[in-house]
């Protein structure tokens, strides 16, 4: 009787040990089409090739002119209005290029001889998290800004959310990327991150 027992018995005993395997290979799917999962990481730029956006304020500062020099908000034409000059193409510039097209314009009206002009961001464009975060909305950028602190200042994650990987649409070189960005990647200003759900 137990011989013929024997073969049931030790089938019975195996098929519990292939379940663990099974839960595995289940799990690892599920992971592989997980929001964001297809996303190609997010492209990192750098401060010398971001550049400006409608709603930016610059401060320019022309050396020893100071009825020249302020701060310039880009208005929704994508210009600043700079005394003596006018309208200044600025949205789409570097602060490198914004400088040297106001030195050059300063230099060819005879305004100025050999200006030296530089140009700094005093206030950025907004920031925007979307998905399972406490509070979704829009929130000022500051620098150094990772998201993980994005997600931080808009209340923290919800119970659903997917905390490891998130996408960020970002304009670069006058196009819009997606890119999959990980908890410590640097958030820019006008960047829209989305905090997935999970799916399990």
């Amino acid at each position: 009787m137990m011989t013929l027992l024997s073969p049931i018995l030790s089938a019975s005993r195996s098929v519990p040990l292939r379940l663990p395997a099974i839960g595995l290979a289940a799990c690892l799917a599920l992971a592989g089409c997980a929001p964001g999962s297809d996303l190609a990481p997010l492209p990192q730029t750098t401060a010398k090739t971001y550049t400006l956006g409608t709603g930016e304020e610059v401060r320019v500062v022309i050396f020893g002119q100071t009825q020249l020099t302020g701060r310039f908000t880009i208005n929704d034409r994508g210009n600043i209005s700079v005394p003596l000059l006018g309208d200044v193409p600025a949205k789409g510039k570097t602060t490198d290029q914004l400088a040297q097209i106001i030195a050059t314009d300063l230099e060819q009206r005879k305004l100025l001889n050999n200006p030296s002009v530089t140009v700094e961001i005093s206030k950025y464009r907004p920031v925007f998290i979307l998905g399972e975060v406490v509070k979704p909305g829009q929130y000022p950028y500051e620098p150094g800004m990772t998201a993980l602190t994005l997600a931080a200042i808009a209340g923290g994650f919800t119970y659903r959310a997917q905390t490891n990987d998130f996408s960020v649409l970002r304009k670069i070189d006058g196009q819009t990327v997606e890119g999959r960005a990980p908890r410590g990647a640097e958030i820019e200003p006008g960047d829209v991150m989305t905090v997935f759900e999970r799916y399990f």
